[in-house]
């Protein structure tokens, strides 16, 4: 090193109160000073007063990977800069939740739990349809938020999970799914304030055309491993009919793994310039949100309500106007939305918890911490059934609608940070060393962990068969799952959309038939007929009930596609497959009887590489053998009697 960049690199370190010490806890990192930026050296310093000496051992000298050491400084810059109060932050936490773990502490210590106040709403009846209304009236001020940051790989499938078909009748894939009930919503919402909804009589069409210039706002929170894939995915195919200025993309940055109890940064095996990495966990929506500087925008144009789901749960939208019917009625700053849970069923618990000193927080608990806390809490029993058969403590399906205001108002004091948690795998009893490099965590459904005793926490709780059939294990973990206890998979989640939308026009007077038992990649499910619409056509119960009348009737064999919204059906008689795809000012009355040889399920297996993944990991394909449909690219109104 020449004597003028001696004394250059000594006058940076006495500008930036750097001693002596810094040279001889990293020697390394002294010879290559001279090649960094004040901003790197400040990194540097931060990171050895950290106690993360050990980072620069193995640096070679200057001249040699000199490129690499500054791309150590660019991935340090951004894992301190996207965790709320940097790295120093993120290393402080980390060392008390390792010694809280390794010294065992229970993370429930001095709570008492007991069931929150919340409303179970019953489907189709009087309280639900006016909750719909109020959900409806509300839509128009709320923000969707979606958590997006995973593949699709323990599915055994190799693309991103929002790119899988909800349901293969109609090829919908999960994202459009999600974009078509949004836009559903925003109509809906902006006629109904409009006063362009109908009376109550059946088979009415709407009068009146929808001027609404209400954009009802989209978030997807992506990570490195979907971003690219999603932004590729909405724009080939137009966004979905919604326009890009209304969907946001924020990028979840990973947190850094640690080695060891004292929180010692882990650094990747095959290269010492790199620190390990790992998802922090969807709890870092709120910090996204929260810097995104979005949260303003909506609150100063009048939004009241942001809308929290994740990636494949192919009911949701039918639980969300009720819901939110039922935060604006009950005035909740935070709604949970939840399914009856059978005890000890492997499903978190909605539960009120309130400490010896005051304190008291409505969370979701982990099914396997709620039996024990309430055991230890005098409640010998622990979590049972009570007379309704389900659990009183009911199931978290991690969909949440918070209160704008509120929310700012907590994020304004937290930046967004949620409470962690770790989880080491300890390599033995001593829970002195791990197997592998463990990192904090954090959850969306966490968020209450932080709030005040005043806030109004409460759950909505509806049918799983209505609101809940997640898409989240291979066909070999499902094809393990215990007789009775739901399989969670692509077959089963399909499976349940046509369940539910059978049930539902059941409800709506229709008279449908029983389903049969089959099997599929060794799951034993329910085939409902293949019932499936666009959103438009039916976003809540009273707008379904209004398109059906007369005596309507669909076999089990059957499969009916609606894409469209003014189709209305009466004394129908479907024994086959019937596909209508109709423009917005189409309106069709589908009357009399459709029979024909129909679609047929066949079984595929889920190891033929012949056949495409997201087939494959159904256990079945459509054999399309014979349909009637019909199409009306132009407006006005129609009668199809076949």
């Amino acid at each position: 090193m020449s004597s003028t960049a001696i004394e250059s690199t000594a006058d940076t370190l006495s500008r930036l109160g750097i001693n002596a010490d810094f040279a001889s806890s990293a020697p390394n990192l002294h010879k290559n000073l001279q090649l960094l930026s004040s901003g790197q050296i400040e990194l540097a310093k931060m990171l050895l007063e950290m106690g993360q000496s050990h980072l620069f051992e193995h640096w070679a000298d200057p001249g040699v990977d000199d490129e690499e050491k500054k791309g150590f400084f660019d991935q340090v810059d951004r894992l301190n800069s996207s965790y709320p109060g940097g790295l120093a932050s993120y290393v402080k936490s980390a060392r008390q939740l390792l010694a809280d773990s390794q010294a065992g502490k229970n993370p429930f210590d001095g709570f008492t739990p007991s069931v929150p106040k919340g409303e179970v709403l019953t489907f189709g009846d009087e309280d639900f349809i006016n909750f719909e209304e109020a959900g409806i009236r509300e839509a128009q001020k709320a923000a969707f938020v979606l958590v997006a940051g995973g593949l699709g790989e323990r599915l055994g499938y190799n693309g991103i999970k929002v790119a899988l078909p909800a349901e293969t009748a109609s090829g919908t894939c999960f994202l459009q799914y999600y974009i078509e009930s949004i836009l559903a919503l925003q109509e809906a919402s902006c006629r109904l304030v409009q006063g362009l909804s109908p009376p109550n009589g059946n088979c009415d069409a709407i009068s009146g055309e929808c001027g609404c210039q209400t954009r009802i706002p989209f978030v997807i929170m992506t990570s490195d491993d979907t971003h690219a894939r999603t932004v590729e995915l909405l724009e080939s195919n137009s966004y979905f009919g919604m326009e890009p200025a209304q969907v946001k993309l924020l990028k979840q940055e990973k947190v850094a793994c640690l080695d060891d109890n004292d929180a010692r940064l882990a650094v990747e095996p095959r290269n010492k310039y790199r620190i390990q990495t790992k998802p922090h966990g969807h709890g870092d929506v709120h910090a996204l949100l929260f810097s995104s500087g979005l949260l303003k925008i909506w609150h100063d144009a009048g939004l009241r309500w942001v809308l929290f789901f994740q990636d494949t749960n192919g009911l949701l939208f039918k639980a969300i106007p009720a819901s939110l019917g039922v935060s604006s009625t009950r005035q909740y700053h935070v709604n949970s939305l939840a399914v009856p849970r059978r005890a000890k069923e492997a499903i978190g618990g909605i539960t009120k918890l309130t400490h010896a000193d005051g304190r008291t927080m409505v969370i979701n608990v982990e099914y396997n911490q709620l039996d024990p806390l309430l055991r230890a809490t005098g409640q010998v029993d622990g979590d049972v059934n009570d007379e309704t058969g389900f659990s009183p403590f009911p199931g978290n399906i991690n969909q949440l609608i918070l209160e704008l205001g509120p929310y700012i108002e907590e994020l304004t004091k937290t930046g967004g940070a949620i409470k962690e948690f770790v989880n080491p795998k300890y390599k033995d009893a001593s829970k002195t060393s791990f197997k592998s490099s463990t990192r904090l965590e954090c959850m969306m459904q966490d968020y209450p962990k932080t709030l005040p005793p005043s806030a109004r926490v409460g759950f909505t709780v509806m049918d799983a068969w209505l609101a809940y059939a997640p898409v989240k294990n291979s066909p070999e973990d499902a094809s393990k799952v215990p007789k009775g206890n739901p399989y969670h998979s692509a077959t089963s989640g399909e499976m349940a959309i046509y369940r539910a939308n059978s049930l539902i026009l059941r409800k709506a007077g229709v008279q449908v038939a029983n389903p049969v038992q089959q099997v599929f990649n060794g799951q034993e499910v329910e085939v409902w007929p293949r019932i499936t619409w666009k959103p438009k056509w039916g976003p809540t119960f009273a707008e379904i009930k209004r398109k059906v009348c007369g005596n309507c009737i669909i076999s089990q064999s059957s499969t009916m596609v609606i894409k469209g919204r003014n189709v209305f059906l009466e004394d129908l008689s479907l024994d086959g497959a019937l596909l209508i795809n109709a423009v917005e000012d189409a309106e069709i009355k589908v009357r009399g009887s459709v029979q024909n040889k129909g679609w047929i399920l066949e079984n595929i297996d889920y190891k033929d590489a012949s056949v495409p993944e997201q087939l494959r990991i159904r256990g079945f394909r459509i054999n399309k053998v014979e349909q009637f449909e019909k199409n009306y690219s132009e407006p006005g109104k129609f009668s199809l009697e076949p």
